[in-house]
């Protein structure tokens, strides 16, 4: 007998929003998500998962065998809340002063904890083994990185086999509920944070000829800076070169010996990546030995560029257009926002889908991050649907099926 995941997790939709909605109101911040990691497993040791705890810090694994033997399908989901004073008053706002799930990451455990109930419904009908892996700390853009580091898609580790294919959604307020973004290739962008440290000789502010002044120094290297995708970067090509906060001074009549910038840098390329780091380090070594002052620039690579595989973005796309219809789905879009699923996804072929769950018409429609986000609770069990059934499809066909 045919499954109909989408039945069935329609079925299912208290159940999703109870989960979410208990999710929203204790949100936990990277790395520290314990209540959160806690209800997972609990969840998914009474389904008769093998569940692994700990992995890095606060991850949980589940692992479910199916049937007959076959082919390994990961899915991922994110856990981690934001440090954001929820402004909206609903029922569930958060309870816990300054932290809110202002992303969507409590829609995306509880699509977790959906699809685990009804895989594990199903599985008779599976082909293979599939591992939730329900990760902390992707606002902070490492904790895919160390679950990966900590053996997380290794059999090493004793956390089941190693997966074959990877598939996990965003709900996502830049779409309406009941579309979707499936693009194959680059998605979302590498994240680069640099700190400009640029240091000077200080003095009386009335005096500025005895010093060799940061603040200028400071001011005239975020002006260059803004000449580097504009002039060194192909139009054609995409990188965002941000400077985020400029910290110096203690008074007004006085002239520091310091000033510190940082900010961040989003590519899709290797080559862009490398062109613009050049440039930047250059730039900031130049002007501040044309002012005087020495410039120390240190650079920290958060993330790779997640780069959705095209067997496995055409299958994942192919689910959702069945579930949503074809009409509904987007195959362009890139978003230079960052997303450390891209870890996983250089380890494992696998697909990042955006699931819309935006409703203008119910005051939904705030951005990700948002004191006031909040997103269209009907999306859950289209997350749950389209998951499982690309998990089970997956499954089924043995492996990722390349075009021809």
């Amino acid at each position: 007998m045919d499954v109909n995941y989408k039945r069935e997790a329609y079925a299912m939709q208290e159940q999703l929003v109870d989960w979410r909605r208990d999710l929203h109101m204790h949100p936990e911040l990277g790395f520290e998500e314990r209540r959160t990691s806690g209800l997972v497993a609990e969840h998914l040791r009474g389904l008769g998962y093998q569940v692994h705890t700990g992995i890095g810090k606060t991850g949980v694994i589940g692992i479910l065998e199916g049937a007959r033997p076959g082919p390994t399908v990961m899915l991922r989901f994110d856990m981690d809340a934001l440090p954001i004073q929820e402004q909206n008053q609903v029922a569930y706002a958060s309870q816990t002063p300054g932290v809110m799930h202002a992303c969507g990451h409590d829609g995306h455990v509880a699509i977790g904890l959906g699809v685990a109930t009804l895989l594990q419904r199903h599985r008779e009908e599976l082909t293979g083994t599939v591992k939730l892996l329900f990760q902390p700390a992707e606002e902070l853009l490492n904790g895919a990185e160390m679950m990966v580091q900590e053996g997380a898609l290794d059999h090493l580790g004793n956390y089941g086999p190693r997966p074959d294919a990877t598939f996990a959604v965003h709900v996502w307020n830049h779409s309406s509920l009941g579309q979707a973004v499936a693009t194959v290739g680059p998605a979302f962008a590498a994240a680069d944070r640099w700190s400009l440290t640029v240091k000077g000789r200080g003095g009386h502010g009335a005096m500025p000829h005895q010093t060799a002044d940061p603040v200028v120094a400071a001011a005239q290297i975020v002006t260059a800076l803004q000449t580097i995708v504009s002039r060194n970067v192909d139009p054609q090509e995409t990188a965002v070169l941000t400077v985020g906060t400029v910290h110096g001074g203690t008074a007004f009549n006085i002239i520091p010996g310091e000033v510190t910038l940082t900010g961040t840098l989003r590519t899709f390329d290797e080559q862009v990546r490398a062109r613009v780091l050049g440039r930047l380090e250059t730039l900031c070594a130049g002007v501040g030995a044309g002012m005087g002052v020495e410039a120390d620039l240190q650079v920290e690579m958060l993330t790779p560029v997640a780069v959705n595989d095209v067997a496995a973005t055409r299958l994942m796309r192919q689910v959702a257009e069945e579930i949503l219809g074809q009409q509904n789905i987007c195959g362009d879009f890139r978003d230079t926002g960052s997303e450390d699923m891209a870890y996983f996804m250089r380890e494992v072929p696998g697909s990042y889908m955006l699931l819309g769950s935006a409703n203008p018409e119910r005051g939904l429609d705030y951005a990700h991050h948002h004191p006031r986000f909040d997103f269209d609770e009907a999306v859950l069990p289209l997350g749950v649907a389209i998951l499982a059934e690309t998990a089970t499809r997956f499954l089924a066909q043995g492996a990722l099926i390349p075009s021809v």
